[in-house]
């Protein structure tokens, strides 16, 4: 899934996290990171959201060496945060199968398939709620 233009070649991955979806584009060189056509930093202004997409650039230490174009839909902040960086970490591997025990043992490959649980008939409005049985 890679697109070979001499300039524009990119690598196209994939990561998810309840319900968010995250494609990214990885491309090599300087340029700056957009998320939905969005800078990043105002995407994701805090410094802990930062920190999490950061972290496989740092423990591969290619920090600046790469820039990304992401798509990302669904979920909330916390579980968009974590599907670009899966879907980060995924792309990294494709350029070097090095990085792979390295991103492995922080458990940035782990994919963390919790999803919140529907809600169920007869249940008072909760998931696992049961409904209050008469004590007489």
């Amino acid at each position: 899934m890679t697109k070979n233009n001499s300039k524009n070649s990119y690598i196209r991955t994939l990561g998810r996290r309840k319900s968010a979806v995250a494609t990214i584009k990885l491309f090599t060189g300087k340029g700056e990171s957009m998320i939905n056509g969005i800078s990043l930093e105002k995407y994701f202004p805090t410094k802990t959201e930062k920190i999490v997409y950061d972290k496989p650039f740092e423990i591969t230490k290619t920090l600046g060496k790469y820039y990304f174009q992401a798509k990302i839909i669904g979920g909330g902040k916390t579980g968009q945060v974590q599907a670009l960086s899966l879907a980060i970490s995924r792309a990294l591997i494709k350029i070097n199968e090095l990085f792979k025990p390295e991103l492995r043992t922080a458990g940035l490959l782990t994919v963390d398939s919790r999803v919140k649980e529907r809600r169920m008939v007869g249940t008072g409005g909760k998931s696992r709620r049961q409904k209050q049985s008469p004590k007489r």
